[in-house]
């Protein structure tokens, strides 16, 4: 059967890769700043690309317990990678806006923080990925307990909703890509709510 030959086939890759080959882009993307070869604003053009890649990361997180159920595909060893490199990009994306653009005035970024819904919104975002990022280890599945660590990760959800949100103040248009990442959110969350209310319906 295909589906046991394509799950042998990941069964003997490991994960750590991820942790080196993922973060290669936003690296070679810095390395084209320092060169003054990203365009008349490279700041903007870094803020862009690693919130943005963050936001695909964080989907294709969420896309993996779907393709098992769905498809079958077990990608599950690989979500954790994923999700820490996810962090990796938004932390950048974060660190990118407050160091380079804003200077680290730390007035102007509150004002800024107050007074702009789509900064509001990434900063929550950016706040509730830190006790996914926290507990993304086996010490602290162990320790708060398989039911309890679910909880938490369950705010997955609530980040990629906050980012697709974020990005789509952020362009001030209604360009496609925006959309897209909005609608596929979306349509996971509304997958996963459907998945739990039969669950319920079959419990009663």
């Amino acid at each position: 059967m295909l589906q046991s030959k394509v799950n042998g086939v990941i069964r003997r890759i490991p994960a750590w890769p991820i942790y080196i080959i993922f973060p290669l882009p936003g690296l070679f993307l810095f390395w084209q700043a320092l060169g003054d070869n990203l365009g008349a604003n490279p700041i903007q053009v870094l803020e862009h690309a690693y919130g943005e890649r963050g936001l695909q990361l964080i989907i294709l997180a969420l896309l993996i317990t779907p393709i098992h159920r769905l498809a079958g595909i077990n990608l599950i060893k690989f979500r954790r990678a994923i999700g820490v490199i996810a962090f990796v990009y938004v932390l950048a994306h974060m660190l990118t806006w407050l160091i380079l653009d804003q200077g680290l005035d730390m007035a102007m970024i509150v004002t800024e923080i107050v007074r702009r819904p789509y900064i509001t919104i990434g900063m929550v975002g950016f706040v509730a990925l830190l006790p996914l990022v926290i507990t993304s280890n086996n010490l602290s599945l162990r320790r708060l307990g398989p039911k309890r660590w679910r909880r938490i990760h369950q705010l997955t959800y609530f980040v990629a909703v906050a980012g697709a949100v974020h990005y789509l103040l952020v362009v001030k248009a209604w360009p496609t890509e925006p959309i897209v990442y909005a609608v596929i959110v979306l349509s996971l969350l509304a997958i996963r709510l459907w998945w739990k209310m039969k669950a319920r319906g079959r419990h009663q």
